[in-house]
């Protein structure tokens, strides 16, 4: 490992990440190691880490290479690792645009979730599309101390409670992950969003997420927000043939949710690189040990 190694910090409505750049995938980021590398006070701090890598250097994505050159190695801020994020993808498509990697207009990226279609706009703005959701069937609970609600179960490659509440403020303080019943509707946990309307096709939500925390936004999770509150208000674009546009405010900005008749989903808002460095390897080492 090289004395120094690159790395840039971003966000997307304020869901914030450190980028590691790394095309041949020869840097070694265990758990431990993102997890110090997201540490606000000890390390650069992030919501979680986007290991950028050609799809074709990486085992998990290898099979993907054909449609994508590059793939999102996401983490978590533990560590962990997700399917998809979001806001993340905005982000790291405003890396590769940065990089010289991507221009404006089309380009696709590898996830964990499988190929998503992405457009950096002109106006800076960057649209994803986040492919179809599923609406798994059961019955799901979230509690926050003595307040529980039902809670639409949506997945958008990842898993998420989506619970309507008359106050965000009813979410409680979000450090830790809010109970949900029954126990095997989330085997491998779940983000869990909080969610109150503001108006005709506008809503506005706090979010939990799974191995992060509340953070200030979550682009999956606005996704399944914006189908929980379509179904709820009676709207399908598959049964009416029309798209249905949402707009979803989240503590860190505002995002434009889109379902078509097809199914597709498409996400739109800005993605900001704020500055670029150096890791000391030697430090980052003992997180690798």
């Amino acid at each position: 490992m090289s004395t120094r190694i690159a790395f840039l910090k971003g966000h997307g409505t304020e869901n914030d990440f450190v980028i590691v750049p790394d095309p041949e995938n020869v840097i070694d980021l265990p758990p431990a190691a993102v997890a110090a590398l997201c540490d606000r006070r000890a390390g650069i701090g992030g919501d979680g880490l986007l290991h950028v890598v050609r799809s074709a250097a990486h085992p998990e994505a290898k099979d993907m290479a054909a449609e994508a050159e590059w793939f999102m190695d996401y983490r978590n801020g533990d560590g962990s690792i997700a399917e998809m994020c979001g806001n993340g993808v905005r982000v790291f498509a405003r890396y590769l645009q940065r990089a010289g990697y991507a221009a404006e207009g089309d380009l696709a990226v590898a996830t964990r979730g499988g190929v998503k279609t992405v457009h950096i706009a002109k106006d800076g703005d960057v649209t994803v599309g986040m492919g179809k959701a599923l609406l798994p069937a059961g019955d799901v609970t979230v509690s926050v101390g003595e307040r529980s609600w039902p809670a639409r179960n949506v997945n958008m490659g990842n898993p998420h409670a989506v619970a309507f509440v008359d106050d965000l403020a009813h979410a409680g303080d979000l450090y830790s992950a809010p109970p949900f019943s029954p126990a095997s509707a989330y085997p491998d946990g779940v983000n869990v969003e909080f969610v109150a309307d503001r108006g005709p096709r506008h809503v506005a939500l706090r979010v939990h997420e799974r191995g992060a925390g509340e953070t200030r936004s979550c682009g999956t999770g606005a996704c399944a927000v914006a189908v929980a509150t379509a179904r709820r208000d009676g709207a399908d674009p598959a049964a009416t043939g029309a798209p249905v546009t949402y707009t979803v405010d989240v503590p860190g900005g505002t995002l434009v949710i889109t379902e078509r008749p097809d199914g597709e989903i498409e996400m739109t808002g800005p993605a900001v690189i704020v500055a670029e460095g150096e890791i000391d390897a030697e430090w980052l080492e003992t997180f690798v040990r």
